[in-house]
């Protein structure tokens, strides 16, 4: 079936002291696995027989396929609502910028304001005390009662 080979084929002794012992005891000749050439395993064919043939490389998975998510409904409201609040920031800050001279008018008329109040709440006291021109009548009531449940008789002195 096959042509005759133009070398000889040689092998190793049955079974060398360095042959793995987890290996089942060949049929024929011996080859360690450190000396299979690369690209060459020791298969089991369908009907249990092990043998050496040449396999092809395994291909590597292909990397998954990233799968666009949609945008979430949060990040789109933000992304409108940014331009409109920094559009707000900015005309706050231009008018802020042409209210300003009103402004610094306005706090120094509050200011006055908040001086004229001070002022009344001390000098109110004072001006009711003279106009009056006479001391404060003061009041003595003396209450008597006997018993717990008896009828009280008081008299209200004024000096």
């Amino acid at each position: 079936m096959y042509p005759e080979t133009a070398y000889e084929i040689t092998t190793q002794t049955p079974r060398p002291a360095d042959y793995p012992t987890y290996l089942p005891a060949p049929e024929g000749p011996v080859m360690l696995p450190s000396e299979l050439p690369p690209g060459v395993q020791m298969v089991t064919l369908p009907g249990g027989i092990r043998t050496l043939a040449y396999t092809q490389p395994t291909a590597p998975p292909a990397p998954p396929v990233p799968v666009s998510q949609p945008i979430p409904t949060w990040a789109k409201t933000t992304a409108l609502l940014t331009p409109t609040i920094g559009g707000g920031i900015a005309v706050a800050g231009i008018g802020l910028s042409y209210a300003a001279p009103g402004l610094i008018v306005l706090s120094q008329a509050l200011w006055s304001a908040v001086a004229l109040i001070a002022a009344g709440v001390i000098a109110a006291p004072i001006l009711l005390r003279t106009a009056r021109g006479k001391s404060v009548p003061h009041i003595t009531q003396n209450i008597t009662a006997t018993g717990m449940f008896g009828r009280a008789n008081g008299t209200i002195n004024y000096r």
